[in-house]
């Protein structure tokens, strides 16, 4: 991923020092455990264990003429340790180590988008608290519908994001698995033992059946998470910037000092940070796509999943890490404006009490078909001559046939719309 959307703990975990250092665990582990089986000294692991270092440019240097990077990895290795890099990579294929430590790599990226989805969900969650009871017209079509909070809105996206949380921890179970089962998982050449060894000391677990690589279906659920959380963020992203357009200015994103909004137009401030959430949520949705379509490969394995791997894995982590570090941002920094939320509540009137209204009646015993027609007739000729709702139920006679004034009133208090925000948060933030 270009510099501009990576950030270094994520980018750290996909980075070739950490990717073969993986695989030189894999390779040390494999050979400790080979050591009571009888097949590598103990003395010999002991002196790998001591020499062994990785040259992330001299392994470049070699796969440029042997073609194979997994073969350029142990013949760097080799040269560090002398003859007893012999007992490196016994019994195993190249996919035993790549997967293996693939898996470990995830199994670290997982949990650093985990560790930010819950710093993101805890400042959401203060978000929708201090907002609870903000007054905020609900908007359905892009049209006033009925008033809502601003909290609640808040709390909306607080519940997505909890349901994101716990897609990654499923995910991260998912994919924790590796392998030392051979070319075509037969473990024809290995005792089991190796790979149960290896597997404990790397934090994962035995994939059951494998053939010569972890089955992909275990990558395309951690892609397809990513385009969940990524379209979570983008919801939320969406949101904010129909909210800070001129029209409407109900919140917008924090403006830091020197910040420049246009190079043609001094006055600009624009959500620049949900319009970059919201491309790149694009981007993890196609690498959802095309990890699925890497499931289905050739017999026990082709290598037709490699190249998109080795572009997919850093680039859709690197990106979901960076959008979840942005958004927390967006949200810490925040400024909501409450007056303009009024403001915004009144420009259509009291119209969007219209529901409320249209209850009181049913509840004088009209059929909702009766009691809407009257309703909307009262609405339209509101909208028609400027007036408030109230005023034109007030002289409707069919309506004053069966509401008094005051009940008229009383169905346009926006804090009845209220009523029940409180039980709602109760149960979203356990009390």
């Amino acid at each position: 991923m270009i510099p501009r959307y990576t950030k270094p703990e994520m980018a750290e975990i996909w980075s070739d020092k950490n990717r073969f250092k993986k695989m030189l665990e894999v390779e040390i582990f494999a050979a400790e455990a080979m050591i009571p089986l009888g097949i590598v000294p103990k003395k010999a692991v002991e002196v790998i264990k001591k020499k062994a270092k990785i040259d992330v440019k001299r392994i470049n240097e070699i796969e440029r003429t042997v073609k194979h990077d997994v073969i350029a990895f142990l013949t760097a290795v080799a040269e560090t340790t002398g003859s007893e890099g012999r007992f490196l990579h016994l019994g195993m294929t190249s996919s035993d180590v790549l997967d293996t430590a693939t898996g470990a790599q995830l199994r670290q990226s997982t949990q650093l988008l985990i560790t930010e989805t819950k710093k993101l969900a805890a400042l959401i969650a203060k978000l929708a608290k201090k907002y609870k009871m903000t007054p905020v017209i609900g908007r359905t079509h892009g049209v006033h519908a009925e008033p809502m909070t601003f909290g609640l809105k808040a709390a909306s996206w607080y519940c997505e994001i909890e349901r994101n949380i716990k897609r990654l921890e499923s995910a991260l179970e998912t994919v924790s698995y590796g392998k030392i089962s051979g070319a075509v998982g037969t473990m024809a050449h290995l005792s089991p033992k190796v790979e149960a060894y290896v597997c404990k000391k790397m934090g994962l677990k035995p994939e059951p059946v494998s053939t010569q690589i972890i089955p992909r279906d275990r990558h395309s659920v951690y892609f397809s998470t990513l385009a969940h959380l990524g379209a979570s963020l983008e919801r939320i992203a969406v949101e904010i910037r129909h909210l800070q357009r001129t029209e409407v200015s109900e919140a917008e994103e924090p403006f830091t000092e020197g910040q420049k909004g246009s190079s043609a137009m001094p006055h600009k401030r624009n959500p620049i940070i949900s319009e970059n959430i919201c491309g790149l949520a694009r981007l993890l949705r196609g690498y959802a796509l095309t990890a699925m379509e890497n499931i289905a490969l050739w017999h026990e394995r082709d290598i037709s999943h490699s190249s998109t791997e080795r572009i997919m894995f850093p680039d859709a982590s690197i990106v979901m890490h960076y959008m979840l570090v942005r958004m927390q941002t967006l949200i810490a920094g925040l400024n909501v404006y409450p007056k303009n939320m009024q403001s915004n509540l009144d420009k259509t009137k009291d119209v969007i009490f219209s529901g409320t209204l249209l209850l009181s009646l049913v509840d004088k015993g009209l059929s909702r078909e009766d009691a809407y027609a009257m309703v909307q007739a009262a609405a339209f000729d509101a909208r028609k001559n400027k007036t408030s709702l109230e005023e034109a139920c007030s002289r409707s006679k069919s309506i004053t046939k069966y509401l008094t004034i005051s009940e008229i009133k009383k169905a346009f208090d926006v804090k009845s719309q209220f009523k029940n925000i409180d039980y709602i948060f109760k149960r979203t933030f356990k009390g």
